[in-house]
């Protein structure tokens, strides 16, 4: 039930601090500038509000201090640890967004301060989980149900490197009105559903709140989009996807809910290599996937539900895979 009433409640929070949000956004004239070489007809979106998941981001933080106070009276902090890397994350989000707007192009953070940024942040979250006693160095294999243990500094580099790619292909896969935000709140539902199998209180009020204030969002943002997340809400999306799996201590389960991300961002990193090897060749019509798809004659709204529906799918089939790691 508190996960529920979380849920809800960040729900009316980020439809009412949207509300507010866009005027204020298009106010200030944050619009988001689009790549030259995407697909022409996102030149129409062109100045559409950005940084609009400023709303989940505050949905996602009041409830998770309104409704977590209990699990932290009680020396239970994971909730509060989860938060705080994802709003770091968002926070860099933010940066990058500022950048942008300020030189009204494209481009904001180079990939290199990105990268040292997140991974500092991933180090002293993992450091936090492990210090708390809420991660352990024996890494989980869902469907089989075994974990092997490793030394910690192998598993610290493992799971930083892990973390890091997970918030860059969250981020990868906002590209298109409402795609991130749908396919993260049936990863972000399953998280749910999974911390109260397992009775992880914190993470489910986290997830709940997290899911519901993308539902709240995504009023605003399913095509045709009134404002966009920016890399401020994406990558704040990216750090707490894989907070949740960190924090319940099964990170190897974003293999099967992250399917969409892993496809993304292995669409794009095929094309990059494929077009220096043969010096200019392409495989996709253009990368990441969910452009291939446009330029092959797929609508919007398409894409997202067809990649929802298979987010979906696949939480489902990884729910079955590790519903048994304890006993009933």
């Amino acid at each position: 039930m508190r996960i529920l009433l979380a849920a809800l409640t960040a729900f009316v929070i980020s439809v009412v601090v949207g509300w507010f949000l866009i005027p204020a956004l298009r106010a200030l004239r944050a619009g988001q500038s689009i790549k030259e070489i995407g697909p022409n007809w996102h030149k129409s979106k062109e100045g559409t509000p950005t940084m609009g998941g400023i709303m989940f981001i505050a949905a996602v933080t009041v409830v998770v201090l309104v409704f977590g106070w209990r699990d932290m009276a009680e020396g239970n902090w994971q909730a509060l640890f989860v938060l705080g890397f994802s709003l770091v994350c968002g926070g860099i989000g933010f940066i990058d967004d500022y950048a942008k707007i300020r030189k009204h192009e494209n481009t904001g953070l180079t990939a290199g301060w990105k990268f040292l940024l997140q991974l500092a942040a991933a180090i002293a979250f993992l450091a936090l989980l492990r210090w708390s006693g809420n991660l352990t160095p024996n890494l989980y294999i869902p469907f089989v149900n075994v974990s092997r243990p490793l030394p910690w500094g192998v598993y610290l580099v493992f799971a930083a490197f892990v973390m890091v790619g997970c918030v860059n292909a969250v981020n990868l896969t906002d590209g298109l009105d409402g795609l991130a935000g749908s396919v993260t709140l049936a990863v972000s539902a399953f998280f749910a559903v999974l911390s109260k199998w397992w009775e992880y209180g914190a993470v489910g009020v986290f997830a709940g709140a997290l899911a519901g204030g993308l539902l709240g969002f995504l009023v605003y943002n399913f095509h045709p989009a009134k404002v966009f997340m920016g890399d401020t809400g994406s990558l704040f999306l990216g750090g707490a996807v894989c907070a949740m799996a960190f924090a319940l201590d099964a990170p190897l389960v974003l293999v099967p809910v992250g399917v969409i991300y892993i496809a993304e961002t292995m669409s794009d990193i095929i094309q990059v290599g494929y077009f220096k090897l043969t010096h200019g060749k392409r495989i996709f019509r253009m990368a990441p996937l969910h452009h291939h798809l446009e330029l092959g004659g797929w609508s919007e709204v398409r894409i997202v539900l067809t990649f929802t529906g298979i987010t979906v799918a696949f939480c489902l089939l990884a729910f079955v895979g590790v519903m048994y790691r304890y006993a009933i």
